[in-house]
């Protein structure tokens, strides 16, 4: 299995995420609010991610669960609507178009989703889940060839066309996701965890797939995991986010080879080492805190070994260093690690 090339830059990116943010209301009703005296308690999912993805590409987003990455996902192709921020298609904000406007942008974005158990309808034939994004603008014999096409596309059969999901294992299913995904001819594909309900000799299948269609289609992906072994492999760049915001964001070479966030090392320290190196590892220590009363300043102070009084009252900002790298933490900018 190999990662994609990386790309030249073009002048403009094929998705562009700008100040996004989604923050959740779970204070509950009026009378709860009045009885308790809550007041509006909102968990702030997403606060403030700012990124871009060029075509061809793939850039994947890392972090422990509840850091916000599949919100990031629901909120680029539409399936939730950002507090605030903006989501830019070429170069176009969809959130000032309408839903007709929209639409035809909306066909070039698909996600694949993490459960394929759960993503496919149990009551619907094989051939109408996949020929359901296109079902209103071809007869049946046209939706009918296409789903047969594309079955073949993923390394199934046209023969599976009348069988029902149940029928199938789950990398099979996910197979059938990925197959649905590019019935509207997408150019830019959301994979959310795409592999985490797989088994494990089964993901290698899936991820080279993935890759191979990249390569054929011209697909770029935003793919979202926790698993680093499976993001080294498939990614060009890697943004890191810890409870909704980026802290680190750079070539794959360079957040796995030389990471400079505290948090980018603690994750890649807790990798099980199978080559038995004997280098020297830090587990990722402590809880995420709360999204709903985050600590004041940095987010990861109370986690982190190079705290300071200024990371416990002043948010850093993503800053660039030499090699392209984006790090957000007070000691990579004062020289403390």
């Amino acid at each position: 299995m190999r990662a994609p090339d990386a790309n030249p830059v073009p002048a403009q990116p094929l998705v562009q995420v700008e100040n996004l943010r989604r923050f959740f209301d779970v204070s509950g009703g009026w009378l709860r609010r009045t009885v308790y005296r809550t007041g509006h308690v909102l968990v702030r999912a997403v606060n403030d991610v700012s990124f871009a993805i060029q075509p061809g590409e793939t850039f994947s987003l890392v972090g422990e669960s509840g850091s916000g990455k599949s919100t990031v996902g629901r909120l680029i192709v539409g399936l939730d609507r950002p507090t605030d921020g903006r989501v830019l298609f070429e170069g176009q904000r969809m959130d000032t178009l309408g839903r007709a406007e929209a639409l035809p942008l909306r066909r070039r974005m698909q996600m694949i989703f993490q459960d394929p158990y759960a993503s496919l309808n149990p009551r619907w034939r094989v051939n109408r889940l996949v020929s359901e994004p296109v079902g209103h603008r071809m007869g049946r014999e046209e939706r009918f060839a296409l789903a047969g096409q594309l079955l073949e596309q993923v390394g199934l059969s046209r023969s599976d066309l009348d069988k029902f999901p149940h029928e199938f294992s789950g990398g099979q299913r996910q197979r059938i996701c990925i197959a649905r995904a590019l019935a509207s001819n997408p150019e830019f594909l959301v994979c959310d965890e795409p592999t985490s309900a797989l088994d494990v000799s089964v993901q290698a299948q899936i991820l080279n797939l993935m890759l191979e269609l990249q390569r054929e289609l011209g697909l770029t992906y935003l793919f979202i995991s926790h698993n680093l072994a499976v993001v080294y492999h498939v990614s060009t760049r890697v943004g890191v986010l810890y409870l909704g915001a980026l802290c680190e964001v750079g070539m794959r070479e360079q957040v796995f080879g030389r990471p400079r966030h505290p948090y980018t090392r603690m994750l890649l320290d807790s990798v099980p080492d199978l080559e038995l190196s004997g280098k020297p590892r830090t587990p990722v220590a402590g809880e995420v805190p709360s999204p709903i009363n985050p600590p004041p300043g940095c987010t990861f102070h109370p986690r982190c070994p190079f705290a300071n009084e200024r990371c416990k009252r002043e948010l850093p900002q993503l800053h660039p260093y030499g090699d392209g790298t984006l790090v957000a933490c007070h000691a990579v900018e004062e020289g403390r690690l």
